[in-house]
This record gives C-alpha cells, structure tokens and sequence, in this order.
C-alpha cells in the first residue's frame, strides 16, 4: 500500500473515533448534572446500540448496492455533525432520545463503512489492517486526554459534566464529512444483486447454532453484554462521584492498554487456545466490577486504576478474540453474516437490555444526598458475569483447530465496538 494511501486511512480510522470518544464517555456524567435520571441515561446510551442493530441494514440497502462507500460516510459524518450540535443543546430527556437515536442510526453505519474503504484500499488486509486500526484507539485516547486533561487547564473547570464535549464531537463530524470526500474511492460492491433483510443482519448464521459450542459462544456473548454496560454508561459518572479528577483523561489508560494486548492476541492465542482466551476475558470484567465495588479515591486508588488498565484484556480477549472464533467457525460464504450477526447480538440485543437494566439498578441505588451507593451497584454486573462465565466454562468446547487460528483474518474485522 502506498504511504499516501496509508496515511488518508489512518487519519480517516483516528478522526472515526475521536468522535464516537469525544462524547460517549462523558455523557452520562453531563446528563446526570442536568437532571436526567440513570434510567434516561441508560435509555439514551442504548440508542448506539439500536444503531448497531439496524446499521447492516442501512449500509446494505446504500453504501453495498448504489453509491460509492466514502460518499455515503459523508453525508451520514455531516448530518451526524448538525444532529450532534442540536442534541448538545436539548434537556428533555425523551426529545433528548429520539434525536440521538437519529444520530446513531447515521453514526454506526460509517464504523462499517470505514472498514469497507480500507479493505478495498488493501493488499493483504491480515498485515495491514491492524496497523490501520489502531489509530482509531489512538484517536479516541486523543479526545479523553484533551476532555479530561487539556481543556480543562486552559479553562481552570472541568467540561466532563458540560455540553462541550457533545459539540466536540459535533465539529469533530463536520471535519470527518468534509475529509471523506477526499478518500480513495470504494465503489458499491452488490450493484448487481439485492440482498435479504435477513442477509444484512446476518440471520443466515442461525443454522449454525445447531452446533451447540457456537450457540453457547452467540448465548453467552449477548449475556456478558448486558453487565458491559454498566462501564460503558456509568464509569465516568461513578469516577467523577468518587472525586477523581481528570477522570476522562484517566479513563483513556484503558485504551492504552487496549492496543498492548491487541499486539499480544496473536501469541496467547497460540499458548492458550479459543476457550481460555474468552475466560480469561470474562474474568477481567468479573474482577473489574470487584475492584470497582471495593476502591476509592483515597487509600485504594489503586483498584480503580487497575480496574480502567484492565479494559484491554476485558475488551481483546472478549471481543476481539470471539470474533475471530466467529470467523474460523463460519463456511467463507457466510463469514461476513456471520460477523454481522455476532455484532447485532452484543452491540445491539445484548447491550440495548443492559442499557435499560443498568439505568433502572443505577437509580434504585441513589443515596439520601443524590450521590449511589457504587460498591452495590459494581457488585450486581459483577455477579451476572460471573455466572456467565461459569456456564461458558462447562458448556463451551474448544475448536480442535483453536491453535492454527489467523489473529487477523483477511475476509474482514468488525473491532469497531465502544471503548
């Protein structure tokens, strides 16, 4: 691949994700501040996942049959930019929802997209994909580090409980409209044929739950989903409550580490296999919530920040690895089907329930003084994945192929979910 061609990749894959991060983390500290209660909150986190859930649809119906992918990333980054600019100034919660929504369904398309205009852009996407990748990471530490850190030294107040990071993100998206124009072009790939609703959400992976490994992993994947949430909504709010400061910057430790074991993925696979790798994953985010329950911003500090390092093991060996899993087990016909459907039962089902149940646990716990009772909050999806993880332990058989796995298959990746 040519350096000129590289480098228009990874400044498209770090400004994607500058976005998705500018705002994500720290909405639900900045929604809570205005009044919104957790179960508003968490039914405004789920609207990326209703997103995840439809977004096959939108790009197979537009970007895979009539226009060319990096002109539909473009309209949907510039409608996303005015979407974004109106949500930072509204404070009813259900008005609040629906225009996010709106947002979501134009934002998760272009994750897809994005990865679309790379392949098309590759030679060998096994060597060259993850190098592309991550700068996506990259560009979400970025945008915690000026939000948490920067910002708020050159204003002297912290912008975590504001609307400032929503219209980050809002000119963020204008910027990555604008840029996308400037991307190789990626013509639309199914011109010539017209692809089932049930192809686009990858449906056609059902007849593979009839191994009952795989419908373990797709069952067991959609329940660790719904605890996931809890970080994904609440973390921010839970550390900013504690009283540490910069608590966005801080957070961006667990991208850090993020990119650490994704370059590791492919030596421990081969040491220890599918099945220990997503143990291994879902006894991070087991031991996460603990370390959560259990740690404060004075003498055990250090429990938080262990819990935050710990997202790259709980998100690469999880995630990551299962989608590998995914595609190694699916026939090459279906791989990408495959992947869709895994992607529509963690990011979409799994995580829209745990949106709506973290919200409601959230809010039964709020103490006399409107602050929560954290250590039993952590402890609940502490608990759930706990079990999900036993049941994953006695009911899933490893690959007998485990060991041969390619880390990074060529026929496509989706590590695209939210940091």
């Amino acid at each position: 691949m040519r350096f000129e061609i590289r480098s228009k990749l990874s400044i498209m894959m770090f400004l994607q994700f500058f976005i998705w991060g500018s705002w994500n983390v720290t909405m639900g500290t900045y929604l809570l501040n205005i009044g919104f209660d957790a179960i508003s909150v968490g039914a405004s986190y789920s609207t990326m996942n209703w997103g995840a859930i439809f977004a096959p649809v939108i790009v197979g119906m537009l970007a895979d049959r009539f226009f060319p992918a990096q002109h539909v990333m473009a309209i949907l980054h510039l409608a996303g930019a005015a979407l974004l600019w109106w949500i930072s100034s509204l404070t009813d919660p259900t008005v609040f929802f629906w225009t996010l929504l709106a947002y979501a369904l134009c934002y998760m398309p272009t994750l897809a997209l994005a990865n679309a205009v790379a392949f098309n852009q590759m030679d060998d996407p096994g060597k060259e994909f993850p190098g592309i990748r991550v700068m996506g990471t990259l560009g979400w530490i970025a945008v915690g580090l000026i939000i948490g850190g920067l910002v708020p030294t050159m204003t002297g107040a912290s912008i975590e409980a504001t609307n400032i990071p929503l219209r980050i993100g809002a000119v963020s998206s204008l910027v990555m409209g604008l840029y996308c124009f400037a991307l190789p072009h990626t013509p639309p790939g199914g011109a010539n044929r017209k692809p089932s609703i049930g192809e686009m959400l990858g449906l056609e992976t059902l007849a593979l739950m009839k191994d009952r490994s795989f419908a373990v992993f797709i069952i067991g994947s959609l329940l660790i989903s719904i605890p996931l949430t809890f970080y994904y909504n609440f973390a921010n709010a839970f550390l900013n409550e504690t009283g540490m400061e910069n608590a966005a910057g801080k957070m961006t430790l667990g991208q850090m580490s993020e990119v650490i074991f994704l370059v590791l993925i492919p030596v421990c696979l081969v040491r220890l296999g599918v099945k220990k790798m997503l143990l291994v994953g879902m006894a991070a985010w087991v031991l996460r919530y603990v370390m959560f329950a259990f740690g404060n911003n004075d003498t055990l500090v250090s429990l938080l920040y262990l819990g935050i390092i710990l997202h790259g093991v709980c998100f690469d060996f999880f995630f990551v690895t299962g989608q590998i899993y995914v595609d190694r087990f699916a026939p090459p016909h279906i791989r990408s089907s495959a992947q869709g459907f895994i992607h529509v039962a963690t990011y979409g089902i799994g995580m829209v329930i745990g949106s709506w149940a973290s919200g409601t646990i959230v809010d039964r716990y709020v103490t006399p003084d409107n602050l929560h009772d954290w250590q039993s909050i952590w402890l609940l999806p502490a608990g759930m994945a706990f079990l999900v993880m036993l049941g994953f332990l006695f009911f899933f058989r490893e690959p007998l192929a485990s060991h041969s796995f390619n880390p990074f298959p060529d026929t496509g990746d989706s590590y695209d979910t939210p940091r």
